[in-house]
């Protein structure tokens, strides 16, 4: 096992990166196997693991470039990509990457897509077409990442919160989600909905609009929107996403998520 107090050490003082470098490696290898992770749901939430994500940050000092090959593909990095898919039960299509220290589940789909190191990807879960996971990130288990979504990476400072999107999820094509954000178990973020950390969501099912910031409740049927913002040159619209109903509660979630993307004319 690899020694915490060393790596924080080193990161503070990189003097000791060299006596660190073992424990980097270690720690890096442990995060590829999955046993080791960024950030965990406890009972108070999540939690991020601040020594891993130094790991990551050393890593990159530690390693230099190099050429790789892999079939007709050719890459020139200072990152190899994940080895040994068959027998972790990951399905990657090519030109799709999982860069090595990223952990995927068995049963991941990666379509020509993107998984950076440090994210996770959970059982069942498919990373479509052009999506692109990006360092940290935590996915669930049977989530679907549709084309072109872009979940950004958050890698510094070591105590910010990853990009995070939980069990079961549904993230519609060219949808954004950057600075930390969570999306909670079983939402539905509509087409080309885009959220950080500052982006109003506002819940626009009852008498009066309640607003979420950095957190999309769970069961939650979100769609793009815009809201009214003064600026000194006059008043403008600026994104907002919009909870326009909550996915009904049933024991087939495949059914439910058709159900809801009908019944909200959900654009995927």
């Amino acid at each position: 096992m690899f020694d915490r107090d060393l790596i924080d050490r080193a990161y503070d003082d990189l003097g000791l990166l060299t006596e660190a470098a073992g424990d980097v490696e270690e720690a890096i290898a442990a995060l590829d196997r999955g046993e080791a992770r960024v950030a965990a749901k406890g009972e108070g939430g999540w939690v991020v693991d601040q020594t891993i994500k130094r790991a990551i940050i050393l890593y990159f000092r530690l390693r230099g470039l190099d050429t790789m090959v892999a079939g007709p593909f050719e890459y020139h990095d200072k990152i190899p990509t994940k080895r040994d898919l068959a027998a972790q039960g990951i399905r990657v299509v090519p030109p799709g990457t999982v860069r090595y220290g990223a952990f995927c589940e068995p049963g991941v789909v990666v379509m020509p897509g993107y998984v950076n190191i440090g994210a996770r990807v959970g059982a069942g879960t498919m990373v479509d077409t052009w999506a692109t996971v990006g360092s940290c990130a935590q996915i669930g288990r049977n989530v679907h990442l549709s084309g072109g979504v872009g979940i950004g990476g958050v890698l510094e400072p070591p105590a910010a919160t990853p990009v995070i999107v939980e069990d079961g999820a549904f993230v519609g094509s060219r949808c954004i989600l950057v600075e930390g954000v969570v999306v909670e178990e079983g939402a539905v973020l509509g087409a080309n909905t885009v959220l950080t950390s500052s982006t109003k969501i506002i819940d626009v099912t009852g008498d009066r609009p309640v607003e979420f910031r950095g957190r999309i409740p769970a069961r939650s049927v979100v769609i793009p929107g815009t809201r009214a913002r003064a600026f000194p040159a006059g008043t403008y619209q600026i994104p907002a996403a919009l909870i326009i109903g909550r996915r009904s509660e049933a024991t087939d979630e495949k059914t439910s998520l058709n159900e809801a993307l009908r019944t909200f004319e959900v654009p995927v």
